[in-house]
């Protein structure tokens, strides 16, 4: 585990409060409560099914509620015109900005270069200076271990590399909190190792995330916190300490031995 620096004290960086969510007749999310402070790392776990990625996405909008607020830094997050959450389309993309997003499938731009790819949002979203912006992701490309690979497509890269890419991209916006959903589901076994070192040093140096996951090793090295879910509901939330040597209700403990047989 590696915990935040005064964890308890921190200020919250993002408040989610009485979320749930429904396609049709089938119940996605039921009253989901988060409060995520800055310098934690947050590990979202559960079965498949049980509503993380939904939950993720609605923390930054991509997926809209039925119910419920959101709260970055105290800024009320949403649109929607027959609720009680109004905000313009323009206010929405610019608190965006200040969330990063780093998909399971990658989603970079396959006619940019690596380069251009994490260069893209700050120059034609926050329009920063192209240099500055250069420099910066250059940078940012070095920290993640693929500097040497600036020049090349999003084809010619592995799917760690890719991974890499993403993170380095979600970076340059400079974000208040990054979330990653199932950032190493869809990669190859051998190729995992690489992206769970750059988000181990991500949450060393601080940095506020909120991570879906079925890596149980990572989420019991790293997570500050653990937070379980099972049919769309918070079923338990607390260190990894608690929850992967003493778990609170059945459906921990027997998803935990699933994870532990295989």
């Amino acid at each position: 585990m590696i915990p935040p620096m005064d964890a308890a004290e921190a200020p919250v960086v993002l408040a989610a409060h009485g979320i749930s969510k429904s396609f049709g007749a089938n119940t996605v999310l039921t009253d989901m409560e988060l409060t995520v402070r800055k310098g934690e790392t947050v590990c979202l776990l559960g079965p498949s099914g049980s509503g993380k990625s939904t939950f993720l996405r609605c923390l930054n909008w991509l997926e809209e509620p039925d119910a419920g607020s959101v709260l970055l830094k105290g800024q009320r997050i949403g649109v929607r015109a027959s609720g009680n959450i109004v905000m313009s389309d323009g206010e929405l993309a610019a608190i965006r900005t200040r969330i990063g997003m780093v998909f399971q499938h990658f989603a970079l731009w396959p006619h940019l270069t690596v380069l251009q790819n994490v260069m893209e949002a700050p120059i034609h979203v926050q329009r920063r200076d192209k240099a500055e912006v250069r420099r910066e992701a250059e940078a940012l490309l070095e920290r993640v271990g693929i500097a040497d690979k600036a020049g090349q497509y999003p084809a010619r890269l592995s799917g760690g590399q890719k991974q890499r890419v993403g993170i380095a991209r979600a970076l340059a916006m400079k974000p208040d909190l990054l979330l990653f959903d199932e950032p190493t589901s869809a990669l190859d076994p051998e190729l995992v190792g690489e992206v769970l070192a750059v988000m181990k040093d991500l949450a060393r140096e601080g940095m506020t995330m909120v991570v879906v996951t079925h890596e149980m090793a990572f989420a019991r090295d790293v997570a500050s916190r653990v937070v379980f879910l099972d049919r769309g509901r918070i079923v338990e939330s607390g260190s990894p300490e608690e929850f992967f040597t003493r778990p609170k209700t059945d459906r921990a403990k027997q998803f935990l031995l699933r994870y532990s047989a295989q």
